[in-house]
């Protein structure tokens, strides 16, 4: 599990200095990376780009309800989202709503034509969005041991 939590903070760290690290040899550590990568510990590595330098200056968290909860109507909606690179995190979610999403845009314009968007997709009934003011924590790293 500690070769997970440095793999966690730089993916790109290189075999010597993670095997230095958790105190093992070389070669042992880079059998158990590849065996984390096989088995499905390790899902990708990617690099994360700035929202900021890439033009993006807010986010916004909107929650959409549908019409009725038919698994169509669900099924388009979850395919024409997973298409729409703005859209950053979409969770099927309990409660008096039925998705939330996060998504990012460079000013209110492109923020009222993504909503417009979304809108328009088939069976959506309600819209409601918060648009964030100051991003507190964002992480990706899960909690080990």
């Amino acid at each position: 599990m500690e070769l997970l939590k440095h793999l966690q903070v730089n993916g790109r760290i290189s075999n010597a200095s993670l095997s230095e690290k958790i105190n093992l040899s070389e070669t042992p550590c880079w059998r158990r990376w590849k065996k984390l990568e096989e088995n499905g510990y390790i899902e990708e590595y990617r690099a994360v780009l700035s929202r900021s330098k890439m033009g993006f200056s807010a986010t916004a968290f909107t929650q959409v309800t549908f019409s009725s909860h038919d698994v169509d109507l669900t099924d388009e909606f979850e395919a024409i989202v997973n298409e729409l690179d703005w859209v950053q995190t979409c969770h099927c979610i309990t409660g008096s709503v039925d998705y939330l999403l996060q998504m990012v845009f460079r000013d209110l314009d492109e923020f009222s034509e993504r909503i417009n968007i979304i809108r328009r997709i088939r069976g959506v009934n309600a819209i409601q969005t918060h648009i964030s003011v100051k991003e507190i924590k964002t992480s990706t790293s899960l909690p080990i041991g």
